[in-house]
């Protein structure tokens, strides 16, 4: 099995992809990096030219962008049935949401964030359209079964549970029963619990110590 090196700080969208790992259950060794210069030199440059985290390392194998990411540890180790079969319809589906929560959600997310303006003028030309189409277009889709795509949990559920989670949170998206309900049986997995931990330990490790 070759060799992966997650790059990470806990308090980013590593999050997501240590959950990810965690679901896939491999060895991994993990390199954290502070944000500011410690993501700017050379050598992690070398890995993402952005000088941002998320990343990994799988071999020679180099991966960024955390959809990206699951989606690829999700191919790599099928035993763990993270992502439908790659000539069944479902793959459609599953792709779906990977890319709009990347796309779209993220998106209209942090154009309610910062006060980007998408009105009447541009909301054809926006690629994310309005952010109350995209939360009822997640609220139709949660409504139909217990997860993203249907009966079975695939590395899209670890995306759109974190993302819908982290939004709420940051009272992006106002509360929704729907999406509540959703995030605290996708929190209950094991691995979710495990991957929690992992990442509030080490954001304990990477505190500048007080004299």
């Amino acid at each position: 099995m070759s060799e992966l090196t997650f790059y990470t700080h806990p308090m980013s969208r590593g999050r997501v992809v240590r959950w990810m790992l965690e679901e896939v259950g491999i060895p991994y060794s993990v390199e954290s990096r502070e944000f500011g210069p410690e993501m700017k030199t050379l050598d992690y440059l070398a890995i993402n030219p952005m000088g941002k985290v998320p990343a990994i390392k799988h071999g020679n194998t180099i991966v960024t962008e955390v959809a990206a990411i699951c989606a690829y540890l999700a191919d790599q180790f099928p035993d763990k049935e993270l992502s439908p079969p790659p000539q069944s319809p479902e793959r459609g589906v599953y792709f779906r949401w990977l890319f709009f929560m990347a796309g779209p959600f993220e998106m209209a997310t942090s154009a309610q964030a910062y006060d980007w303006k998408i009105d009447s003028s541009n909301v054809q030309a926006v690629g994310c359209g309005r952010l109350e189409d995209v939360i009822n277009t997640l609220e139709k889709e949660l409504t139909r079964g217990s997860y993203i795509c249907g009966d079975h949990f695939t590395a899209a559920d670890v995306l759109v549970s974190s993302y819908l989670w982290w939004e709420t949170m940051q009272k992006n998206i106002p509360p929704n029963e729907v999406f509540k309900q959703y995030i605290a049986r996708m929190e209950s997995r094991p691995a979710a619990k495990r991957a929690n931990e992992l990442d509030d330990e080490l954001a304990k490790q990477m505190q500048p110590v007080s004299n």
